[in-house]
């Protein structure tokens, strides 16, 4: 069991990290938003940027993990990320978008490496709940991120915040050191990286049917996932006078049913419901959640928002690990950080485009109810298809 826990702990923590690291600012949006010049909404471009930096690194994570070792790997994304999080402290416009874009470099690869970490070490039947507990590392980033940065943004300003959390990064790439040797032992110090070694993950996903469906249908439920996440803060300040403390502790409830939903999904998928079905069950709960999502406002109860957004929490952060097991079964043998890395090209994709275009729906005046109802029907449409369609068995 050891051999299997160790390597789960490890990868989580890094998880955790790199999580944090992307939400912190989406979290103190508002706060920076004076200093920087610009407007809170503009935070859905941030997380946009994040996430192309995340999908163009994420392609040639697999490379890197074969050549470099996936905790080698790791630990210089922990220290991507830091350098992201100290940039922005420069409060201007063109560093937020450089440090969003090096913050995203280093998020990319984290989910690669530790795929290809757990293939090794986890018996068959239990990768669905593995690679969900291990993907809990998002939801709880995020938790911590909501109850961390706002008291270290009223106690330090949200410059002392960013340094804070940068800070904590660092010192986890350096506890990651003493196990790096007994799981890095499959690197191969000789591999050549060029470009048909990076762009090898995209072949592999575009040439294998099932993978390939989920890796499109991932784009959907990556942005709808990351307009509850980055929106949702902003949304009950502005929309429902919530203090932003208050709103910190929704974001975390919601995060709280992403950890809750990813070790269900994952246990249900492994026992019970076919993989395919559940990531299709799932798009069908989110598509339930964002519609519930519009009818917020100030006359609901704060258990009444709670109860909503951690069931929502719980299907639009909770689907990762049904995906990322399924592809890790579907992958050719020795081929699952490859395969990971390309699907998650598609995943980050759906956040690039998803969170600009809910802000400029904002925007136009139609407002957040209205993003989140149209965000709703398609996953609606995919949720149905995967849920009952010919192929929904397996």
């Amino acid at each position: 069991m050891m051999k299997t826990l160790a390597p789960l702990l490890i990868t989580l923590a890094i998880q955790v990290m790199t999580a944090l690291a992307m939400m912190v600012m989406p979290v103190l949006a508002t706060n920076a938003a004076a200093d920087v010049g610009v407007s809170a909404t503009y935070v859905g471009l941030f997380v946009a940027i994040v996430y192309l930096g995340a999908m163009l690194s994420s392609v040639a994570g697999g490379a890197l993990v074969l050549r470099f070792g996936a905790i080698r790997v790791s630990q210089f994304c922990l220290l991507i990320c830091a350098a992201g999080l100290l940039l922005a402290m420069l409060g201007q416009p063109s560093a937020m978008i450089v440090a969003a874009l090096v913050i995203g470099m280093g998020y990319g690869p984290i989910t690669p490496a530790s795929s290809h970490v757990l293939a090794k070490s986890t018996p068959a039947h239990l990768t669905g709940l593995i690679f969900s507990l291990k993907q809990t590392g998002v939801p709880l980033g995020g938790a911590l991120a909501g109850i961390l940065v706002p008291p270290l943004v009223i106690i330090a300003g949200w410059r002392g915040a960013l340094a804070c959390v940068a800070l904590i990064c660092l010192a986890v790439a350096a506890l990651a050191e003493p196990v790096r040797a007994g799981i890095d032992n499959d690197s191969e110090s000789g591999r050549r990286i060029d470009f048909v070694a990076i762009f090898a993950p995209l072949k592999l996903v575009l040439g294998d049917a099932p993978i390939r469906g989920l890796a499109l249908a991932s784009i959907l439920y990556s942005a709808m996932q990351l307009c509850l996440m980055g929106y949702l803060v902003t949304y009950l300040v502005q929309d429902l006078a919530m203090s932003l403390l208050q709103a910190g502790v929704m974001l975390a409830v919601a995060q709280a049913g992403g950890v809750f939903g990813r070790i269900v999904w994952g246990t249900v998928a492994d026992r019970w419901v076919p993989p395919r079905r559940m990531f299709g069950l799932l798009g069908l709960t989110m598509a339930g959640g964002a519609g519930a999502a519009a009818l917020f406002s100030p006359a609901w109860s704060n258990a009444a928002l709670a109860v909503t957004v951690g069931l929502f929490g719980a299907a639009a952060i909770g689907w990762n690990g049904v995906l990322l097991a399924q592809v890790a079964r579907l992958a050719p043998p020795g081929k699952v950080g490859l395969a990971t890395g390309g699907t998650l090209f598609f995943t980050f994709f759906g956040v690039v485009i998803g969170p600009p275009l809910f802000g400029a729906i904002v925007g136009t005046g139609l407002g957040y109810p209205a993003a989140y109802l149209l965000l709703a029907l398609p996953a609606l449409a995919v949720g149905m298809r995967f849920t009952f369609g010919r192929r929904a068995d397996l």
